[in-house]
């Protein structure tokens, strides 16, 4: 009887899926961490370290910093990485502006990164409730520094103007994967039009940020021209870092970057003209975020 040999796709798939010992981490406990849950949950607040599954939630957390998420936790957008809830997001709600400002301050952080859902049914796409929240964090805690990790306003460059004159030191949009996956990852964003947003936030007289994740079937050449876009297009800082799936729902992981492959990325990426890159494997783009109040404008 002849051996029918069985094929190894599946073997591979196995090992792919597998993740590497360097995307370990541990379990977040410790009296801080508490504390931190403690105020989210009692203010009724959204951060994207829940939201997001984040590795480094412990880290974070337990240092007393975390990303707040306004404008509620249901986006009308549906990215194929992303774990955040999609749908039609109810009614916003006017009082949470104070409610993030207080939350920060009782935590005494330092340094607050404000991120968002996308409210692309919102006329002015969220931008004065971004606006109230950056002001209103200001005057409860002056010596904060803050990061605004603001979404896509779909060319609204008005909207695009009052997010980003709240008095924020750090403004970030992430551009999320290479040109050529935008279609499969962020089907309703336009890598150019991200770019253009990332010029006008720099030719406003900003600190830019973005990010990208790796790992999902981009080839070091197409990072390598990301980072070229995003130089000439004024970007600062970028951060670059190990797309996971959050479930079985979501787009896959194609591949696990080895440590050393970031590496070589932050070096390739300092070369290429940016300002200061943040790269390995359980980089998030709020990760070290206190460190890149200080990148020079």
């Amino acid at each position: 009887m002849d051996m029918i040999e069985l094929p190894t796709i599946s073997q591979d798939k196995a090992q792919k899926v597998k993740k590497p010992n360097w995307l370990r981490v541990k379990l977040p406990v410790g009296k801080e961490y508490a504390q931190v849950r403690k105020i989210v949950d009692e203010n009724k607040l959204h951060t994207i370290c829940e939201s997001g599954n984040c590795p480094n939630m412990g880290e974070c957390w337990g240092a007393g910093t975390a990303t707040f998420m306004i404008l509620g936790n249901v986006c009308t957008r549906s990215c194929t990485f992303c774990a955040v809830a999609t749908g039609r997001p109810p009614e916003y709600d006017e009082q949470e502006p104070q409610r993030v400002a207080e939350a920060i301050a009782t935590m005494k952080v330092k340094h607050a990164v404000l991120t968002s859902v996308n409210r692309d049914e919102l006329k002015d796409k969220g931008a004065e409730i971004w606006y109230q929240t950056v002001v209103k964090v200001k005057k409860l805690s002056p010596s904060t520094t803050i990061e605004t990790l603001i979404p896509d306003v779909k060319s609204n460059w008005d909207a695009l103007y009052r997010m980003i004159e709240g008095g924020q030191e750090v403004v970030s949009h992430n551009m999320e994967t290479v040109e050529r996956l935008y279609r499969r990852v962020r089907p309703q964003a336009k890598y150019a039009r991200s770019l253009e947003q990332t010029k006008l936030t720099k030719e406003a007289g900003m600190r830019t940020k973005s990010g990208i994740m790796l790992g999902l079937g981009e080839t070091q050449d197409e990072v390598h021209k990301a980072m070229d876009d995003l130089a000439a297009n004024g970007l600062d800082i970028l951060t670059l870092g190990q797309y996971l799936q959050p479930t079985k729902r979501h787009i896959e992981v194609a591949e696990f970057i080895h440590p050393d492959q970031f590496h070589a990325y932050r070096e390739e990426g300092l070369k290429r003209g940016l300002k200061y890159v943040e790269s390995g494997p359980l980089v998030r783009s709020s990760y070290h975020a206190e460190r890149h109040v200080n990148v020079p404008i």
